[in-house]
């Protein structure tokens, strides 16, 4: 009986194989650092690496606000900037479309009868501290109708302040009452304080100073004087306007008759 022979290199080769099973079946129990590099581990530490954390968010919101309400504060001081200047220009106007049409229609002043004294004498101008009215024509389309019976007022508007209201009043050919043309109308608002005063000259030649009431209606005063206060920041430049006509000068052109001035047929 032949004993067996052993084959040393058989026996590595079969030692070799059975190392090589034996790794391939431990494998994926053993090689952890594959599975943590796969494709979805990868994914899946990008979109971490990627996003924001809410502390991020919150702060990002707590930013974004401070901007919006800085810009809305330059809008807002912006918009009240362009109203206010809009309001300063517009009662600037006001105030310089008062003064030039009280100085044009006083000027303009006519010697034309608006009542008679209690004597039955012409009345032309009649004149105290809040009122005044006198004949003057209207420029314009409005200066058709004819010399117009106007009437400047200071008007309590009801909150502490005054307005000075024109009213305009047809005057009848046959010696009729005047009649009211249109509504009262605004010509300037807002007014803390103001008042009308005049002087001029008398039936007998003497002066007299300025005064808060006109004292002779069948004469116009020389000068008349409009001092408004109006309300915030806004100056009434001191306004005195000469009156052209006067009743006992031009009575042979009017069909008045005199009333004993100096030189004036007096006799």
């Amino acid at each position: 009986m032949k004993s067996a022979v052993i084959n040393p290199a058989a026996v590595t080769r079969t030692t070799m194989k059975c190392a090589v099973i034996k790794r391939v079946v431990m494998k994926p129990a053993i090689m952890k650092p594959a599975v943590m590099n796969s494709p979805l581990k990868k994914r899946i530490g990008v979109s971490r690496t990627a996003g924001f954390t809410l502390l991020e968010v919150l702060a990002s919101l707590v930013l974004l606000a401070l901007l919006l309400v800085g810009v809305y504060s330059g809008l807002r001081t912006a918009t009240h900037s362009v109203r206010s200047g809009t309001a300063a220009v517009a009662r600037i106007d006001q105030i310089r479309s008062a003064q030039q049409f009280l100085q044009r229609e006083l000027a303009q002043s006519m010697a034309q009868p608006i009542s008679h004294n209690e004597r039955g004498e012409n009345v032309y101008f009649e004149g105290s501290e809040h009122e005044l009215r006198y004949v003057a024509p209207l420029p314009g389309y409005l200066g058709k109708l004819g010399p117009q019976l106007q009437s400047l007022k200071l008007v309590d508007d009801g909150h502490g302040n005054s307005s000075l209201v024109l009213s305009l009043a047809l005057l009848p050919p046959d010696g009729q009452p005047p009649k009211a043309l249109g509504d009262p109308q605004v010509l300037l608002d807002h007014i803390r304080g103001g008042s009308f005063s005049y002087r001029g000259v008398d039936v007998q030649g003497n002066a007299v100073p300025w005064s808060a009431i006109w004292p002779d209606g069948r004469l116009l005063p020389l000068l008349v004087r409009v001092e408004l206060q109006p309300a915030g920041n806004y100056d009434w430049p001191l306004l005195e306007v000469p009156l052209r006509v006067n009743p006992a000068a031009s009575g042979a052109q009017a069909g008045l008759q005199p009333l004993g001035l100096p030189g004036v047929g007096g006799r």
